[in-house]
């Protein structure tokens, strides 16, 4: 009960929550973003129409959510518009994130890392490469997808919709804080900087053939510093934490594995996965603190 204004993202007034408010701000500073730098966004005239259509599409789903009353609709309804707004914030970054640099700049992760390490970690894993480790590491990595709805739905009907909201709310804070690393520091990941160098192919069942899947038709050079993978999954795997301490420890060798298997199946160097952890523990440190003051400012704005 002591926590239930800080796991609160709903304000007492009005409609708009929290996690409304982070994905239509993106969506207005990635529209911002193509119409201030239209030379080096390509195709942003096409990005600013998708953005005003996923704008469009998101406030009918919130509004078609607040009026559902049976609670399996309400979840789905905002589950899902929420989920994909996110993914389309992902893909929609492919076009932003070399607004500043021109360029991606993987020589600089490569060259760290080798000095720290002494080898190219990526490359160094190619040892232990075979098809059951890259099977169970494709596995980890995949199950990523699903876990982010299934936790979802276990927080909602277990404990309501405030913290469901919590959830969202962190995962999109997240989001927002990797987008800026990918501004800052594009990093196209290893396989697009290196692909020569790698030796070893990685063969294995059905999930290595999802995860690559996964990489040909999903992903993109780039949003790789910080890794969201490892900073969303640490964010979900908090959440289960808070939530649902059995699930907390069952997730506990796939989210594990699923860190090593950012850069053991190559989508991102070492760095990437320890800034998406990092990242993830700066979401979950400012999160309360956004969503207290998201509170109080809508509660003294009707002089409540």
């Amino acid at each position: 009960a002591a926590d239930a204004s800080i796991d609160s993202p709903r304000g007492r007034l009005g409609w708009l929550s929290a996690t409304d408010a982070i994905i239509l701000a993106t969506l207005a500073l990635f529209t911002a973003l193509a119409l201030l730098f239209p030379a080096r966004v390509t195709g942003w005239a096409a990005l600013v129409g998708n953005n005003l259509a996923v704008t469009v599409a998101y406030l009918l789903f919130a509004a078609l959510a607040r009026r559902a009353r049976r609670k399996p609709l309400k979840f789905l309804l905002r589950m899902l518009p929420v989920t994909l707004a996110y993914g389309y914030l992902f893909v929609a970054m492919d076009r932003l994130q070399l607004i500043l640099h021109g360029r991606f700049l993987d020589g600089l992760i490569l060259r760290f890392e080798a000095a720290v390490f002494g080898v190219q970690p990526v490359l160094w894993l190619e040892q232990f490469t075979r098809p059951a480790v890259t099977e169970w590491m494709m596995f980890a990595y995949v199950f990523y997808f699903p876990m982010y709805p299934l936790l979802c739905g276990l927080i909602y009907f277990r404990h309501g919709e405030e913290p469901m909201e919590n959830y969202f709310f962190t995962l999109g804070l997240t989001n927002i804080l990797c987008d800026i690393g990918f501004i800052l520091l594009p990093v196209a990941g290893p396989l697009t900087a290196i692909p020569g160098q790698f030796t070893v192919p990685l063969r294995g069942g059905l999930f290595t053939w999802l995860g690559e899947l996964i990489r040909s038709d999903l992903q993109f050079p780039g949003g790789s510093l910080p890794s969201p993978h490892c900073a969303a999954a640490t964010v979900m795997w908090v959440m289960a934490w808070r939530h649902c301490r059995p699930v907390f420890w069952m997730l506990l060798p796939v989210v594990l594995s699923l860190y090593v298997s950012t850069f053991f199946c190559r989508y991102h160097y070492l760095s990437d996965a320890v800034a998406g952890i990092a990242t993830a523990g700066a979401a979950v440190f400012l999160a309360p603190r956004l969503l207290n003051g998201w509170n109080r400012w809508r509660a003294s704005s009707r002089g409540t």
